[in-house]
């Protein structure tokens, strides 16, 4: 077990950028849109740092330095227990970093209706266009 956190820590630090600059950027991201989908899926408001050691395979040290770092740019905010929740800046980035990273995953998926369907103009449209694709199913 201890063989296999030790590979994930060294494949973690392989994986990141080389300069301090852009590996701040690195793990601002990684932190902001892990925090904003543990909130998404119902999982508690706030992290502390063994939230990252364990999702993000990091040390108690950087973990600590890079919830701070983020606490003072106010994307985080540090509660009297020690652990972190999103501000409101920290939600909007989170968010948008998310919705970023699985674009390609939530695109319509084949015989799905696109943003520019018809079926987005009415109530009435929509329940037509999903009869239709629900025939259009049967039909295969």
């Amino acid at each position: 077990m201890r063989r296999n956190r030790d590979r994930e820590r060294v494949m973690s630090v392989i994986g990141q950028p080389k300069s301090e600059e852009l590996r701040q950027l690195y793990w601002r991201d990684e932190i902001l849109q892990l925090l904003f989908w543990i909130q998404g899926e119902g999982f508690g408001q706030r992290i502390e740092v063994e939230t990252l050691e364990r999702f993000l395979t990091l040390d108690a040290s950087s973990s600590t330095a890079h919830l701070e770092r983020l606490a003072a740019q106010g994307l985080l905010v540090r509660d009297d227990l020690g652990g972190y929740q999103l501000s409101d800046l920290g939600r909007s980035e989170g968010g948008r970093i998310f919705a970023a990273e699985f674009a390609h995953l939530t695109q319509p998926a084949h015989g799905a209706c696109g943003p520019e369907c018809w079926c987005r103009a009415s109530s009435a449209e929509a329940a037509a266009c999903e009869e239709d694709r629900r025939t259009w199913a049967m039909d295969w």
